[in-house]
């Protein structure tokens, strides 16, 4: 499935072109070079003798390297073309590529080789709302360079775009006059580099530039490290296996690296869009990859911890203790036009915070990031009492403070409608979704073990507990909807339930905020045939005011979502739901080529051979990127427990056998092993599983 865009990246860099690895680029559109949130080339268009050329096919190579191969003119199946034209293009805080010709004729051929390339260094927010600019351009020819740039007062953008091969290069882009041999060849190498100058006085150099032209082997052998430190899988059901490798390969490219982080990264949260630091998203990922990729975790909570809110600040959505929503870079965000220096306008990533670094130092012993990150841990914590019970009845609410350019929902589903009473009419704000509370109840919890066993504090540890203890009562006497047994979406401003059924209960058991003797009634919810279509759980279930099978977060099919609802189900011990959604959204991942897009169509799996591709989704996404790690730990029930890793399996038939070989954590390297056994029936027949036999490790 493709949508007829190449994308290839590597963290802080992308670029986006058509099937021919051309950019021609529009103000709105999501095409071109981009590196820290400007567009750096929005015009790049290869033609010979005055043609464009034709795509034969493409291969892609690594996530930061893809090869065009075309043909120019209009061959036919009774005239061949006479010549080959590869491009082999990689990013990489900036831009080479490999032009080859190939004469195929018995004749020496001569052409003229043209690359036509611009720059409207247009910020991402500017691509997104088609806004216009405020700075000024210059082109002009240096030193066998041409030398594209933008400056808007202390602010300025530099492309310099240089050839290996002489070239007539004009402020327009470039010529080479070219003499081909018969069956010969002719290359040149194109370098594009992209310089920031002010917000920070950051310029950057490409990491593939070696001697000015020739990538470094450095990128293949950083993937081929990346790999090798993974651990390894082996399953009867081969689609597993390479959806996990697409998984850890998209994970690598995903990753970013701000200069905060001193050379580590953490997972940037998608392209096009969202190729920066998200602290929400960047802290599901880190969940999600924690058995296979560790380290990821440990950058994400020291970067977020450095950035954490110190000050109230209104256009930023700021308070002391709050964890940042977004980090960017762009011109917009210099002058303020912009709150994302960064804003704080999410309400989730603060507890999520806390919840993380219990996480992960339960995999990794690791306490000295513990007792390092202690200060960043208990703001945090205060913040959910002290600034996110922003109406004094002990919940987390949110409501924007900058009406222009903060964000209406803050919460994961945050686009503006995600929020709906059962009938479809939308609440006021503030407005106090439940997961916030299960994520606010977990972090007490974690906080607490953490208080006791890392930070010598019991009475803080006493007082942590005794707070999610009664947060827990409230909870499920003010958000449980008694006829419908399911807990409302959320509360609005007066106290009333916001009464649509939705996915965010899943994230109620993910927390450990349901009481036991509710919990059948929310599983049973989540694999019913409204929530669940067969190829995952929707974001609202059918017969809401809202439902629409494709719209943003009021009935797609969220990945993420779906992982975090798996665990949520294991927690509670309905290990067969948890393989039965599972099973869907693997499924899925095969058809998807082994990458799960951002969002998928809701509809019924009875009505569709295929899942439904959301028009503008994200892909690769890093929560989704993270999907199929996190439900290998879920179907085979991994969770640390001291010094130990535990493994209970519950997989469905069709996975057969499956081997998570050198798993990394406190215990060292250790292996888990599992075999299908939970028989995964059609979702309309789908009866309430109960407790069946499963293997042992």
């Amino acid at each position: 499935m493709t949508d007829g865009l190449i994308k290839i990246l590597d963290g802080n860099t992308f670029a986006v072109s058509d099937e021919r690895g051309d950019i021609e680029a529009s103000l709105s559109d999501p095409t071109g070079l981009f590196s820290y949130d400007t567009r750096f080339l929005s015009r790049w268009v290869l033609t010979i003798d005055g043609q464009r050329l034709n795509a034969l096919s493409t291969d892609d190579l690594q996530y930061f390297e893809t090869r065009f191969f075309l043909v120019p003119g209009t061959g036919t199946v009774y005239v061949d073309a006479k010549l080959s034209v590869i491009r082999q293009r990689a990013v990489g805080d900036g831009f080479h590529e490999s032009l080859t010709l190939i004469n195929h004729e018995q004749t020496p051929v001569d052409v003229t080789v043209r690359i036509e390339a611009d720059s409207d260094f247009a910020d991402l927010f500017e691509v997104k709302d088609a806004l216009k600019k405020h700075g000024t351009y210059t082109r002009r020819v240096d030193d066998g360079r041409l030398i594209l740039g933008y400056q808007r007062g202390s602010f300025k953008r530099q492309t310099a775009i240089s050839s290996s091969e002489p070239a007539q290069i004009d402020e327009h882009g470039l010529t080479y006059t070219v003499h081909i041999e018969p069956h010969e060849a002719w290359s040149t190498d194109v370098d594009v580099v992209t310089t920031l100058i002010g917000f920070g006085e950051t310029r950057i150099q490409p990491k593939y530039v070696e001697d000015e032209s020739r990538p470094r082997p450095s990128m293949q052998q950083d993937l081929g490290r990346w790999l090798d430190d993974a651990p390894r899988v082996v399953c009867d059901w081969e689609p597993l296996t390479a959806i996990y490798r697409r998984s850890l390969v998209d994970l690598a490219a995903l990753r970013f690296s701000p200069t905060i982080a001193k050379g580590q990264s953490l997972p940037a949260a998608g392209l096009p869009w969202f190729m920066t630091m998200f602290g929400r998203d960047s802290i599901f990922t880190s969940l999600q990859a924690l058995p296979f990729t560790p380290e990821l975790a440990a950058t994400t909570l020291r970067v977020l911890g450095q950035w954490q809110g110190s000050r109230v600040d209104d256009f930023r959505d700021e308070d002391p203790g709050r964890i940042l929503h977004e980090m960017r870079y762009g011109e917009m965000t210099a002058f303020e036009e912009r709150p994302h220096s960064p804003y704080y306008g999410t309400a989730d990533a603060t507890p999520l915070y806390v919840v993380l670094l219990d996480e992960y130092e339960r995999w990794s012993g690791d306490t000295d990031l513990v007792r390092a990150l202690e200060p960043e841990a208990r703001a945090a914590l205060n913040w959910i009492d002290a600034y996110g019970d922003r109406l004094g009845n002990g919940y987390i609410s949110y409501e924007r403070r900058n009406e222009e350019t903060g964000l209406e929902n803050q919460c994961w589903k945050d686009s503006w409608d995600s929020i709906s009473y059962h009938n479809g009419d939308l609440p006021g704000f503030p407005r106090a979704t439940c997961e916030l509370q299960g994520y606010a109840y977990d972090a007490k919890m974690r906080g607490a073990r953490l208080a006791r066993a890392v930070w010598n504090d019991p009475e803080y540890a006493d007082q942590l507990e005794s707070e999610a203890d009664e947060l827990k009562r409230r909870f499920n006497r003010d958000f449980w909807v008694a006829d419908g047994e399911y807990y409302a979406l959320a509360l609005d401003a007066d106290g009333r339930q916001v009464d649509a059924l939705s996915s965010n209960i899943g994230h109620l058991l993910w927390s450990g905020i349901v009481d036991e003797a509710r919990a059948p009634a929310i599983a049973r919810h989540l694999v019913g045939p409204r929530l669940f279509s067969g190829w995952g759980v929707r974001t609202l279930a059918e017969g809401e005011g809202r439902y629409n099978p494709i719209g943003y977060h009021v009935g797609t099919i969220w990945p993420f979502d779906n992982s975090f609802i798996a665990w949520g189900l294991r927690r509670y011990g309905f290990k067969d739901e948890a393989a039965q959604i599972a099973s869907g959204i693997l499924d899925a991942a095969a058809i998807f080529d082994g990458r799960l897009p951002e969002a998928f169509g809701g509809y019924e799996r009875s009505l569709t051979k295929y899942p439904v591709q959301y028009p503008t989704a994200c892909s690769p996404q890093a929560w989704s990127t993270g999907t199929p790690l996190l439900l290998i730990r879920t179907m085979l029930g991994l969770e640390p427990i001291g010094d130990h890793l535990t493994v209970d399996p519950a997989l469905p038939v069709g996975i057969g056998r499956l081997e998570v070989l050198d798993i990394p954590g406190r215990w060292g390297r250790i292996d888990a092993f599992g075999r299908g056994r939970v028989d995964i029936k059609p979702p309309q027949l789908q009866p309430r599983l109960e407790d069946a036999a499963t293997s042992s490790s």
